[in-house]
């Protein structure tokens, strides 16, 4: 009989690359996941992993047992969620990892309504930019992720996992107060300017690139922070020109620069779980307080 503990080990492998960091992912030694996947691959009489260079890869075989894997883990979380609505389930914590601007936006406002209608959950909640909120959430460190859409990351289709989108936010162009575009600055007129955004790696750094590229250029992003009162004071510096998610620019002290709306790209924002996981009575009720509040943003 495959040992469940074992198909989450194999899906750690698969979705880190390496024994190594799916071993740090899993809070296990390199050597228990070896073994782990050693005595999968006797339970199932075939190979799962080939070496590719420094990582390893699925084999035929090995796929096949990842989607099977996928069914499992998902059912089980079905278990545990039927389990915990019988038992009530009203008590209990949520561990969320969502990044700073929908902290603000959605997450917060949702904890002060979760108070009335579920007193009983308490949320934890983890900063996490770019896309550690969604591996977080993969390697069970999160319970619940809020974030964005981004090249690369897993799609609807996604068979670990469950999404509810939330809103779609704009992006504004920040320029110094003093710019000679100041007034009518559009992306492509921006082109030989000096950009200042997040790191590669977080998806706001992503959207960014590709909302240039589309127009014919290729940002020069010379100043980076994932901050983005930071980035702002930069412009106000007179640093160089940004992009910047409309909700983040929200209750901001915003001297020494205008903000220009602009056609252009959309931040698109999702909370997921772990598939099955969407009914779980400490769940549901947060789920449903982060749609009500995203409903109600003017993010247009």
């Amino acid at each position: 009989m495959i040992d469940t503990r074992r198909l989450r080990t194999l899906r750690a492998v698969a979705d880190h690359g390496t024994v190594t960091a799916a071993a740090a992912a899993l809070h296990l030694t390199p050597s228990a996941v070896s073994q782990q996947l050693v005595a999968l691959e006797h339970e199932v009489g075939h190979r799962l992993f080939t070496r590719d260079g420094r990582g390893v890869r699925l084999t035929a075989v090995g796929k096949i047992m990842l989607g099977h894997a996928n069914e499992v883990l998902a059912q089980l979380e079905r278990a545990e969620a039927d389990v915990a609505a019988y038992t009530t389930g009203e008590a209990g914590e949520v561990t969320v990892a969502c990044f700073a601007t929908a902290i603000s936006a959605v997450l917060s406002p949702a904890i002060i309504a979760l108070r009335a209608a579920a007193p009983g959950v308490q949320v934890r909640v983890l900063d996490a930019e770019g896309d550690h909120g969604l591996a977080m959430l993969l390697d069970s460190e999160a319970d619940l992720a809020v974030a964005v859409e981004y090249r690369g990351a897993p799609d609807a289709a996604d068979r670990r996992l469950s999404r509810l989108p939330l809103y779609a936010e704009p992006f504004d162009l920040v320029l110094p107060h003093d710019h000679p575009l100041a007034g009518a600055a559009t992306l492509v007129s921006l082109a030989a300017e000096t950009w200042i955004g997040p790191y590669p790696g977080n998806p706001v750094h992503d959207v960014i690139t590709f909302a240039c590229q589309q127009v014919g250029f290729t940002p020069n992003l010379a100043h980076c922070s994932d901050d983005f009162r930071a980035v702002v004071a930069l412009v106000g510096a007179g640093a160089g020109v940004a992009l910047v998610p409309r909700l983040a620019l929200r209750d901001m002290a915003l001297a020494g620069v205008v903000v220009r709306h602009t056609p252009g790209p959309e931040r698109r924002v999702f909370a997921a779980v772990r598939r099955g996981a969407d009914a779980h009575p400490l769940l549901s009720p947060l789920l449903s307080a982060l749609r009500t509040v995203a409903a109600s943003l003017g993010t247009g």
